[in-house]
């Protein structure tokens, strides 16, 4: 297995840098596979999210689909993996435009720990993730 950075799969996905494009399409499309996975942390996936959604403008539908190939592919194993597809659960049954990914991910996170309750002063995740509203 080899870990990834959130810059690789940046430049893979924006396809923004001649070169260090060129490498990461190399690395991911040629190298990685089933037996030998890129592994990708849950901090590079939240990073990720960020950045393409701050940098490149991603909507959210955008980054779902994103994270579901991410997932499907047999070249990537992410960290937390039932976590994640919870979390994509939790955001497939929320109304639209309410909650974001990594809302999701957090209130999700935070039951796979066993937590009774993640608490936020974000009204759209309480609501739509299923936190508990500081007020």
């Amino acid at each position: 297995m080899i870990g990834l950075d959130t810059n690789v799969l940046v430049r893979y996905l924006a396809q923004d840098d001649v070169q260090q494009s060129a490498l990461a399409t190399h690395l991911i499309e040629q190298k990685l596979s089933a037996s030998l996975p890129g592994f990708i942390s849950l901090v590079v996936l939240v990073e990720l999210c960020w950045v393409l959604k701050r940098i490149y403008n991603a909507t959210d539908p955008e980054l779902v689909a994103t994270v579901i190939d991410v997932l499907d592919s047999a070249a990537f194993r992410v960290e937390q993996r039932k976590v994640v597809q919870a979390a994509l659960t939790q955001l497939a049954q929320a109304k639209a435009g309410k909650t974001g990914l990594i809302d999701a991910l957090i209130a999700a996170l935070a039951k796979h720990h066993g937590c009774t309750q993640t608490v936020t002063f974000d009204k759209g995740a309480a609501k739509a993730a299923g936190m508990t509203l500081l007020a």
